[in-house]
């Protein structure tokens, strides 16, 4: 298997361009579904398209064609059983997998991580790859959000205290044992390279993920009376913050996206008897018109990043967002209203404000903001690191220290300046 790799821009640079290309490889966490780190991967595979892609499971059919165009190898939990449907169960087994399943004989690893992604690189003996990561978060349920996964109130006390402590102190453990196999962190934002100084003790570039904002640009606004919400629903997303605020006050909403807690609150909508319509999956064309007809975009989680706040700023759509986490690197006072008190009371109070300004927001000035976020400014910004990672190979490589006798042999070789006797 042929496992090198070149990209065209980088051989542009007179400094390299005479230099074999970078064997290069791929890793990313897992492989079943296209969402914000699937989308980060898309652009590296664009990137790298000849790269093989490390991952520790793979679905066929759930994702693009772009990823599933490479050469794909999967750890031992592609083959262990139910992994298709509960691969999350596997979570005390991660560690285990990724142990086993190293990119390797290769000069470059550039993974995506947000779980055990950066730790699967062979980084022992003398061909140890240079490896960039780029950082979704570090693992998310075994810092900052244990209560929201793991929590008394999510899985029962004695579960929560007995059984998943003791695990995501081993997951802590091995995240940060395994920090020291990374070159160089970038962070999808301020936020997150915040955390990755606190938790891992070291620096981060920050690097906003790409954003399809082309798909935005024809679409024209046509806003109705009704709020919208895009997100995955999962605890942390706080999506029941906005079903019970617009409920409260007396406005309808609508719910794009899927996932573990739709039952319960399409349960809460219905003992609220709230106005709300669960849309589940959109098309991207979908999507789009629901951002163009929506009044306002509700965003009230914490996100490590948010593209779906740039992705409704794209088409012209306002947003009312929470005022914490990577949304305060993508949003300004002039693309969206930022809240601080992180309640349904905080947002409740967040949209009266919205309502009663609501034709300060400008269409251009949101449009021009999502440019700032681009696919072709994250590839750009992207190449530019890689460029700088294979100046430092090329450099490093030249760098051997010779041993004293073939130093002299060597010095013998040169031609003499002396005039011959």
């Amino acid at each position: 298997m042929n496992f090198t790799t070149s990209v065209t821009s980088w051989k542009s640079d007179p400094a390299i361009s005479n230099r074999p290309p970078m064997r290069i490889a791929l890793v990313h966490d897992w492989l079943t579904g296209m969402r914000g780190g699937e989308k980060v991967l898309e652009q590296l595979c664009k990137l790298c398209p000849e790269a093989p892609l490390w991952t520790l499971i793979y679905l066929r059919g759930t994702v693009s064609d772009t990823i599933a165009a490479h050469s794909i190898h999967t750890s031992l939990l592609q083959r262990m059983p139910l992994s298709a449907t509960k691969y999350r169960s596997y979570l005390p087994l991660f560690p285990v997998f990724a142990e086993m399943h190293k990119a390797c004989d290769v000069d470059l690893v550039i993974s995506t991580s947000h779980a055990v992604a950066k730790s699967m690189v062979k980084r022992r003996g003398a061909n140890r790859p240079y490896h960039v990561c780029y950082i979704h978060t570090p693992m998310r349920y075994a810092w900052d959000l244990f209560d929201e996964y793991f929590g008394p109130e999510r899985v029962g006390w004695l579960a929560s205290r007995l059984f998943f402590a003791p695990l995501v102190k081993m997951l802590r453990f091995y995240d940060r044992k395994t920090v020291d196999r990374v070159d160089v962190f970038l962070a999808n934002s301020s936020y997150v390279a915040e955390r990755v100084r606190r938790l891992y003790g070291r620096e981060a570039e920050v690097l906003p993920p790409p954003v399809d904002t082309e798909r935005f640009k024809t679409a024209v606004r046509e806003p109705e009376d009704w709020y919208l919400v895009v997100s995955a629903l999962v605890p942390y997303k706080r999506v029941d913050h906005a079903i019970r605020g617009c409920s409260r006050m007396g406005l309808r909403l609508k719910i794009v996206g899927r996932g573990p807690e739709l039952a319960d609150l399409k349960k809460l909508a219905a003992k609220l008897n709230a106005d709300v319509e669960f849309i589940g999956f959109a098309s991207d064309e979908e999507l789009v018109d629901y951002y163009r007809h929506a009044k306002g975009l509700l965003f009230p989680g914490v996100e490590d990043f948010g593209i779906v706040p740039v992705e409704a700023i794209a088409c012209g759509c306002p947003v009312i967002a929470l005022a914490v986490g990577g949304v305060l690197d993508s949003m300004t006072e002039e693309t969206a209203l930022l809240y601080n008190q992180p309640t349904v009371e905080g947002l409740m109070q967040a949209i009266q404000q919205f309502e009663a300004h609501e034709n300060t927001f400008s269409e251009s000035t949101l449009r021009q903001r999502a440019e700032l976020f681009s696919e072709a400014n994250f590839l750009s910004r992207f190449e530019l690191t890689l460029m700088r990672v294979q100046r430092q190979l090329s450099a490093a490589a030249h760098e051997v220290v010779m041993p004293p006798r073939a130093v002299a042999v060597a010095d013998s070789a040169l031609p003499s300046s002396k005039p011959a006797a």
